[in-house]
Order: C-alpha cells, then structure tokens, then sequence
C-alpha cells in the first residue's frame, strides 16, 4: 500500500492530515487480512425465575462472543452498570455474570451483556432475572361456614397468599389424601384457584381445604378449612345456569403459545358446557376440550386463531352465554437484516431491516452500543439507516432494534470504512501475457484501493490513447482487437487515488495459431476389442497444450476410469485408447485441446456392436401333450440387426438348459413367434429364447413361467427287460423303469406278461410303482431252470402303452448239489496261500464257478474272508493275509442259485514274514558302462523268515523300463548303456516275500568313472559326481 505524499499532505486541510496520517496506513495494512473481526454474539443471556430459597444461593447468565481481538464484557442491571470490582457478590466469568448469597430486592431486574474489542461494541438481548416464592396462608384466619340449600350452587374461595411464580390449585375434601374430583358439577380454576360447584348435593357436605402449589419452588401452602353446611329450610329448586367462571375480553395471546379459556356455570339441572366462534369457522383438531368442557386449550397459537370465543351453558331452564375476544400478539421477529460492509471513504452507506411482529415493531439503531440520532449526514427511516460521505469515524458496530410491547431483537453488522492507496497484490498482471494472432486480447487492471483509483495504460514507455483497435474502459479494462505481432510489448498498468500510485506490467507474446493434424473419424466396433482415436496437432512452441477428452458431455477421469482409457502419445498428441470396449463406451468422444490463448475441439462417433441384448416376456400362448407356441419380445440389436433366434427349454429331469426343434426350424430374426416341437408329455417345462445377430449370441432371456404338457398313454416300453436266477420254484423278471419324464401322465404302473416257452397263453401281473424294476413270480409247480417267453409294457391313466419285445429266461436253478473233493492249500509268503481242489462233475446242478472261504479261528467261523472265481477253474490265490498265522478253508461251487455244500475244512499256516530291514552300506562303482555294487547281508531275526537271496531292481529312465536281478551274495555287477539314466534298488528276499528296499541310487550317464554310496553320502567321489548327483536329485 502507497502512502501519502509529502506534496499531498501539503495540500490537505490540517484536520484531514491528523487523521490519514495516523489512521490510514494502519486500516490499510490490516483490512486485507482481517477485515470484519467485530463482536459476534455466540450466547446471549436468557430470562431466569429461580427460587427464593435456591439451594446453592447462585445465579448465572451467560454471555459470550467470538471476535479478534478477544471480546472484553460489562453489564447492566435496569440500565445501570454493574462494577464487578466493587460488587463482592457479582463477578463476571468469560463473559458470563454469575451472582452469589442471591437478594430478592437487590438481583431482581432487568439485565443486559455489552461485549467490546478494538472494532466496536454490541448490546445482548434484555434478560429478567425473577425469583419465585410462596407464602403461607395466615394461620390465624378461621374461614367462615358456607351454608346452602341442596341443589343451590356455590363458591368456595381459595384465596392465594402473596407469591411469585405460577401456581397451580387442588382441593382437599375432609382430610389428605382425599381431593375434590373435577366432572360436570364441580369445577377448580387454575387462574383463582376457586372451587365451584354447580347444584349441592347432600355428600358434598364436609370440610374444604385449598391446597397450592408453586410449579418453580414445589413449595406447597394449604388454607384454613372451609365448612360448607346443608341449610334445613328446603331444597333449592330449579334454576337457569349462572355463568360464574369466563375468560376475561380480550385475552392477549402470544403467537405458538398455549391458550386456556375457562368457563363454569352453576345451575340446577347442572348445566352442560359448550363453544364457539362467533365467526362459525369450526375448531381445528387440535383445540382440545377438557374438564366436561369447562377448559378450552388452544395449542401453538397462531393468528387465524384470534376472534371472539362463545361458551353457552345450558339445561332445561334456560341457558346463558359468555363471550370474549382473543388477540393475537407475536414479538418481533427479523425478515431482513443488514450484513457487514467494507466501504471507501467519501462512498454512501444505506442498511435496511425489517421485522415482523404484532404490534408492528418500531426500529431504532446502535452505534457501538449508543443510540445513532438522525442528523446531518446520517438518516434514519423506519428501519433504514444512511449515511453519507463516509470518513473514519463511521467505522465500528452498528445494531437494528425492533421493539414492541412484547420483546425487543437486535441484529450486528460491522461497517468499515477503507482509506488506502493503490496495490495490486491479489490482481497483478500476469508477468507472460500469451494471444493467437488476429484474436482480441483483454488486459484486465483491477487494483484494491480506497477510494477506486483512476487508471491509464502503458505500452512501453507509450500512454495508450483509444483508436480502432484500441478501448480503454471506465473500468479499467484494455481491450486490443485483431492483435498483430507489431502488438507484442510490455503493458503496463498505472492506478492513483488521493493516497498514491501502483503499477502492474506483463509482457503480451503473441502466438501463431494452433492447428489440428489428426482428427479421430467416426468409427464401428465390436465390444471386447480395443482402438486408439487419434488426436494431434501442430502449436507454436511458445504455448503450454494439454490435451482432455469427454465423453458424451462428460469428461473422463483416467484415474477413476483407468480400466479402459488411457492417453497415449508425445507432447502434441493427445490420442486416446480405449481398451476391452462395452456397449456403455458407444457415443460422442471430443477430444479438447487448451493451450494458453484458446480451445480447440474435435470430435467423433464411436459405434459399438456386440450380441443381442435378452428377448423379454416368453410366454407359452398353447400347449399340447408334445407342442408348445412361444411368443417373446425382442431385446436391444446393440448395433447389429437381429438375424434369428433359438429356443431353449428345461425340465426337473434336464441338467440345465436344452436347444430344442422348432416348427419352422430357422426363426428369423422379425419373428417373434415360433412352436417348439418334440416335448415329453406330462413334464413341466421353462422355455428362453436366445437372440443372434452377425456378432455372435446373445444372453438369453427370462425363463418362461413353468407349463406343463398334457397328458397321453405311454409311448415308451421299459427297456432291458431280462431276468433268471431267484431261489426254487420262481421266475424274476427284471426291466430298467421307465424315466419320469417318459411316463406321459399320472398312474403310471407295468404289466408284465410271461409264458413257458412254446405255450399260447400269457400270464398277465400288473405294478403300480413306477420306481420298481424287478418281479418275482412264484409257483411250486416251476421246474428248475425252465425257459420262460416274457414282456413287460407300460400303462397310465390313459390306457395301455406298448410292450417290449419277447425274450427268454430261465426260472431259478438249485444250487449245486455236491461239494468239490480233493482240496488242498500251501502258504506262498507270509501274505499269501494258494488253495487247489478237484472240478465237480456228474450232478444235474450247473455250475457257474467256485468259493473259498477261509478264516483264522475254527471256533468263530464268522471271522469269515470270501474269494469267488467264476469259470471252470480249480486253483486261486489269497492274498493280503496276516504272516505266520493259521488259517482254515473251504471250498464250494455256486451257480444263480446261490453256493452248494461246502468242502470239509482244511488248514494251512502262512510263512513268517520276510525282514523288515533295508540292506545297508551300499557300495558302488561305475568303470565305463559296468556298474559293481556291494553291501551288507541282511540277518533275519527269529519271527522274520531266513533270507535266501537279493533282487536288484534297475529303472531305466528314458523307455520306463523295469528289469530284476537276483542273486544270493551280496554285490552285483550290472552292464549300464552310457545314454541313459538309471535308478537302483536292492532287496532282501525271503521265503515269506521280498523285504523293504533300499534308498534308490540315481545313476547318471555322465557319471563313467564315478563311485558312491546308496546311502547318499560320497566317498572319494570326483567334483564331477557331485555335479551328476544333484542334477538327478532334481530329475528324479
């Protein structure tokens, strides 16, 4: 900021120079940071009523603002200030009074909270402080007896003692606890605190005691009983009501407040309660009527409530009416207010606020917490203040009062009045001013100053006048036309007010225009694929280009949207590639090029095709027991006409979805219609329909509702219908069951027909399980393995299917008759025993094969192993058996009878087992393709069977070849080809079976001339021997 001039404070009156030396530079300096930093009310007090006899005899209002610097408070008590230091009892707390060893006549009041700092002073809202108390009815006073006649109303008067606070009223009848119940004869007010009764009936005689409450201290006073006694000189009689108890005319009502209107008659009969509005309007739901509509409640009054309320009591004698009238009254409330204003000096100030209220609120305005009096230079109307030629000394906190008789508001705004040279520290000119050739550029001088400085331009040392080409602006502003590079310099803007002068300058560069070399064209693709839209230019090398793309009149983010686009090229290329494309990346693509004196744009249509999108609404318009007519709507072609569509179907017996035939069989794709043929009867079917165009398959549509076929006779016959075997004197016949699917309707069952072969007649059974697959027929009169004709058909509950064809079985066969003779056994191993008999011949029994049973214990023959051959032969193997162990076997023939009688038992004991030790140190030398190992004889313990030899086992790695030697010594020599790998294993061979192997030794054919252990562990073994044992490790 520039100050004043020595030359200009010689021209300025004395006073002017006093004040703008001492002020200017300092408001100049501190308004461009902080410029409305005046009190801000965050907490204003409120009103308090507090009890005479608070328990921590301390009252507290608040008050707190926020501003810089940090408000300071005081306060006033009816308009006088409160001097905390010299006021023991009141103390102020960050802006809060508290008050301690609280004085009824000294704390009652009205107060108000100032809040001040450096910028100016703002007044809170007014607060009440009250305190409530109730006094003691004088206990002295004896009430008077009431007599009355019985039906005659009467008043019992409560009287209230001295007391502030609102109250409420019960009665006592006779004694506590028993309290006068309201109804429709007696009523209590809660604005006197009377008791009416409305006709005196004999029970109502006894002893009447006023009991009140104060709501704020919950202190409680009762009166001196009140007699009421029955007169013995008759009984009243009837009389019109007498309205005792209404409501005053008029009764003030603040707006959202609740209002309660009272109204009681005595009356003999006791009268009835009723209201109205003298309007006719009705009541509105949420007027309430309570105590037999002696109370009327208004919730949340508001305006359309106000007018003149009627209560009628009425009996048979008469009725009576009281009227009043409601008036609506509300507090101010603001409807417009004033913000704060940052203003030159010599400028105008015009505020206005207005504020709602009835009665219509009166305004007044507060500088800094003092009355603002019209005069001179400052106007004050209705609720607007103006201020003219504004100096210095306007400056501060400024508040609108609306008032009326029921509430006063206030509202705060900081007027600041400015006083500085000019300077351009938020609106320099940029240093490098860049423009196309033959654009019009615009030079913007905006400097901060107070009063608005006047402007002039510079190009060079030249001051620019307006031409042709040239407009100079009131404000400020430089605009050159058609610019040429004759119009490339240095700019400079001069500003200069009253207080002194800035410049700001940037040199104007200008540009050849920007060109587009590679336009994107409009394009067709097909979804899933990936392009690239070009987008390139030719710039002059002075300009920064940045490059963008949108999308349909969105622009595209690469970071959220980086899955598919991505910008690809140099510094003038901007091209675009978008990858894995889906039908959403079909629209307009613009690609948009900004360098720093314009925007050019390009753009191009992307077209994307992919399948069908999903038929919709398959519905089965007609079925029958094989057919069913489909209609469907179409989906989206998505760019591709469709060319024809394909049904599907299901059923609960399909594994998924089924192509089924259609009649025609090609549907195109403009029919929406075709009939699917070849469909089970009785089955439950979903139908979709599957669209096509020239790119492939679409998705298929929504399943059609479930439909089920008709019903027919059965059409298929069970298939592989056989049968034989079974026990004496049956024929089983056997089928495969016919499919669910295939059963064509409800009560689906067999019959199953047979004959004995060459006979006429057939014997007919029905089953009416579809699940059962087997029948057995039984007849004493069957001769063993007789050739029977059968067939077996289906049926329903509409007739008789077809039948399959004739074959021939043979009913059951007896079971062989005669044991085999001449069995023998002899152990192989420890695991193993081979058991050898004699074929049976000479029976009429057929003979299907052989059974062995065997077992351990001979007196648990449960403990029971089966081997069965089948053939005519007369020797087997059992193997997996426990070493050592004695075992007992038999043997039988069987044929679909079942086994015959068994052979007499014989035993035979397994071998013991072979060692279970591996032979150790293995030893081995490879010289040329001969390979010599040694090791350590394997010594059987006494429950191992004695070795009696080793078998060497040599893999050959290419052809997977396996070869054994035996031997009974201890080494080996084995001829290796030098062309392969090898790996070797030597066991211990026993009379009960080989022994556990040996670690294998991998032998490499790059390993001539090497020697090692089988055990893994090298002895004396060459570098070269080490390299081939790793290689095999990881070979093998």
């Amino acid at each position: 900021m520039s100050l004043i001039s020595p030359l200009q404070l010689k021209m300025m009156l004395p006073w002017k120079q006093i004040v703008l030396l001492s002020i200017t530079g300092c408001l100049a300096a501190c308004t461009e940071d902080v410029i409305f930093q005046g009190p801000r009310w965050r907490t204003e007090p409120s009103d308090l009523i507090l009890s005479i006899n608070s328990p921590d005899h301390q009252a507290t209002l608040t008050c707190e603002a926020e501003g810089s610097p940090q408000p300071q408070y005081r306060w006033s008590l009816n308009g006088t200030l409160i001097d905390p230091g010299h006021d023991y009892r009141r103390r102020v707390s960050g802006g809060s009074l508290i008050i301690s060893n609280l004085d009824k006549d000294q704390d009652s009041g009205v107060y108000q909270c100032t809040a001040f700092n450096t910028r100016g002073s703002i007044l809170s809202r007014r607060a009440s402080l009250q305190f409530a108390y109730l006094d003691n009815f004088k206990t002295q006073m004896v009430r008077s007896a009431v007599n009355v006649r019985e039906g005659q109303g009467v008043v019992l008067l409560c009287g209230p003692p001295p007391h502030s606070g609102e109250l409420t009223f019960a009665w006592i009848f006779n004694q506590y606890p028993y309290f006068v119940q309201q109804d429709s004869r007696r009523f209590i007010s809660q604005e006197t605190g009377s008791l009416y009764i409305a006709k005196v009936e004999p029970s109502d005689v006894g002893n009447y005691t006023c009991v009140v409450n104060n709501t704020i201290t919950r202190e409680k006073a009762l009166s001196s009983p009140t007699p009421l006694v029955l007169r013995n000189d008759g009984v009243m009689g009837e009389y019109e009501p007498k309205i005792e108890v209404h409501f005053p005319d008029p009764v003030p009502a603040a707006k959202e407040s609740m209002v309660k209107l009272e109204c009681f008659a005595l009356g003999n009969p006791v009268p009835e309660i009723s209201w109205r509005r003298t309007s006719g309007v009705p009541f509105p739901s949420k007027v309430k009527m309570k105590n037999s509509n002696a109370v009327l409640e208004i919730p949340n009054f508001q305006q359309d409530d106000s007018g003149t309320y009627e209560c009628i009591a009425e009996n048979r004698r008469g009725k009576n009416v009281a009227r009043g009238r409601i008036s609506f009254h509300a507090k101010p409330h603001w409807i417009q207010t004033m913000t704060d204003s940052a203003l030159s000096i010599e400028e105008n100030l015009f505020w206005e606020c207005k504020a709602s209220g009835k009665p219509k609120p009166s305004y007044s305005w507060l500088k800094n917490g003092e009355q603002v009096m019209a005069e001179g230079r400052v106007q004050i109307e209705n609720g607007a203040l103006s201020i003219t030629a504004l100096n210095l000394s306007d400056s501060g906190m400024y508040q609108c009062v609306a008032e009326n008789k029921h509430g006063t508001i206030y509202y705060s705004a900081q007027l600041m009045v400015l006083a500085s040279a000019p300077h351009f520290s938020k609106t320099p000119l940029k240093t490098v001013l860049k423009a196309r050739l033959g654009s019009e550029v615009t030079l913007e001088c905006k400097p901060e100053a107070s009063p608005p400085a006047i402007s002039l331009w510079k190009k060079g040392n030249e001051i620019l006048q307006r031409s042709e080409r040239l407009s100079l602006f009131s404000n400020g502003t430089l605009q050159i036309a058609n610019v040429t590079k004759r119009d490339a310099a240095i700019y400079t803007c001069v500003a200069k007010n009253q207080f002194g002068s800035a410049s700001t300058s940037g040199r104007l560069i200008i540009t050849e225009p920007t060109r587009l070399t590679v336009r994107p064209t409009n394009m067709e693709i097909i979804v899933g694929e990936s392009i690239v839209l070009p987008c390139q230019i030719a710039s002059d090398p002075a300009l920064d280009v940045t490059f963008s793309w949108a999308f349909n009149g969105q622009l595209i983010d690469f970071r959220r949207d980086g899955d598919h686009y991505e910008r690809v090229g140099g510094s003038l290329s901007g091209d675009l590639m978008i990858r894995n494309i889906q039908l959403n990346h079909g629209g307009k693509y613009v690609c948009v090029i900004d360098t720093d004196v314009e925007s050019l744009s390009t753009s191009a249509i992307l077209v994307v095709k992919a399948p069908p999108g999903p038929p919709d609404k398959v519905t089965v318009e007609e079925i029958t027991d094989s057919t069913a007519q489909l209609s469907w709507t179409p989906g989206r072609d998505n760019g591709s006409p469709i060319t024809g569509y394909s049904v599907q179907a299901r059923t609960p017996f399909t594994v998924g979805w089924q192509a089924m035939d259609t009649v025609p069989e090609a549907v195109t794709g403009n029919m929406l219609t075709a009939t699917v043929v070849g469909l089970n009867a009785w089955v439950e079917y979903e139908f979709r329909v599957v669209a096509r165009n020239a790119i492939g398959l679409g998705e298929p549509s929504p399943s059609s509702a479930k439909t089920r076929t008709e019903d027919t006779i059965p059409d298929t016959a069970p298939t592989d219908v056989g049968g034989g075997g079974g026990t004496k004197s049956e024929l089983v016949i056997t089928w495969e069951p016919v499919p669910e699917e295939l059963q064509n309707g409800d009560g689906f069952g067999y019959i199953i027909a047979f004959r004995p072969a060459g006979v006429v007649t057939w014997t007919r059974a029905v089953i009416s399980t579809p699940g059962v697959s087997r029948y057995v027929f039984r007849n004493d009169t069957i001769p063993p393995f007789s050739p029977f004709d059968i067939k077996v058909g289906a049926y329903n509950n509409r007739g008789e299917g077809p039948f399959s064809t004739i074959t021939t079985v043979y009913s059951a066969e007896d079971v062989p008759s005669v044991p085999p003779k001449r069995v023998r056994a002899r152990s192989l191993s420890a695991t193993q025993i081979e058991v050898m008999w004699e074929a049976v011949s000479d029976m009429p029994e057929r003979v299907l094969g052989y059974e062995v049973v065997y077992w351990e214990d001979d007196t648990k023959p449960d403990t029971i192993g089966k081997v069965r051959i089948t053939g005519n032969y007369t020797l087997v193997n059992i193997t997996g058996l426990k070493a050592n162990t004695a075992f007992y076997l038999s043997v039988a023939a069987f044929n679909t009878a079942g086994p015959g009688p068994q052979s007499a038992p014989i035993n035979c004991t397994t071998k013991k087992p072979p060692p279970d030790r591996a032979p150790l140190n293995i030893q081995w030398t490879m010289i040329g393709s001969t390979l010599t190992l040694h090791w350590d004889p394997v010594v059987a313990t006494e429950t191992e069977s004695k070795v009696t030899g080793y078998s060497v086992v040599v893999k050959k790695h290419r052809y997977n070849e396996i070869n054994t030697i035996f031997t009974n010594k201890t080494k080996a020599e084995l001829t290796l080809s030098a062309s392969d790998n090898y790996l070797i294993q030597i066991k211990a061979l026993s009379e009960g079976g080989e022994g556990v192997g040996s670690e294998p030794i991998h032998i490499h054919k790059l390993s001539m001339g090497a020697r090692g252990s089988g055990a893994g562990h090298l002895s004396r073994v060459s570098l070269s021997a080490l390299l081939i044992r790793s290689l095999f490790c990881s070979l093998w």
